[in-house]
């Protein structure tokens, strides 16, 4: 019941939600969300667009509004996320695919939007993750996915956290 609701939940926010992501077919989280079934090569090249999608937007945000927490951490966390993928393509004789992120992030428009595009990052990013374990992994790849899953949980948290102290000093200022 809750993996449904959490698939649900993406789906909206796929179809519904604004992100601050300029529109991209098939690149990182949301590409890799379009399909239920992924060949090994697929979900590591989603799976390190993803993460350098993140690293871009986050590296956008702070360029903005200040080296501030929690992005410089979390962008710390993604460069480490992408040297985990790396091997894996050497390994398994994939071509690592060039990184153009920073042709696809939008800086939001305010702090708070900040916040809630990591918060959004993570989602689909945890959901790409789930979807993947779901494959007959080499054992490996499924470590570092699950490793990938857990960081993104953790990352989820913090901008969660973000978005409701945002939110309760915007009520406290009114």
């Amino acid at each position: 019941m809750k993996k449904t609701m959490l698939f649900i939940l993406v789906l909206t926010l796929v179809s519904a939600m604004s992100l601050s992501f300029a529109d991209i077919e098939n690149y990182g989280a949301t590409g890799a969300l379009e399909n239920d079934t992924h060949t090994l090569d697929e979900m590591l090249i989603y799976a390190i667009q993803d993460e350098y999608t993140a690293l871009a937007e986050y590296e956008l945000i702070m360029s903005e509004y200040g080296t501030i927490r929690p992005f410089s951490n979390i962008a710390k966390a993604e460069t480490n996320h992408i040297s985990w993928l790396e091997p894996l393509f050497e390994k398994y004789d994939i071509d690592l695919p060039v990184n153009e992120s920073d042709q696809i992030v939008v800086l939001p428009n305010s702090l708070t939007e900040a916040y809630q595009t990591g918060v959004d990052a993570e989602v689909f990013n945890i959901s790409m993750y789930e979807s993947f374990l779901k494959e007959d992994l080499p054992a490996d790849v499924k470590t570092v996915f699950e490793a990938l899953k857990n960081a993104s949980e953790n990352h989820l948290n913090a901008f969660n956290n973000q978005v409701d102290r945002s939110s309760r000093f915007r009520r406290n200022q009114n």
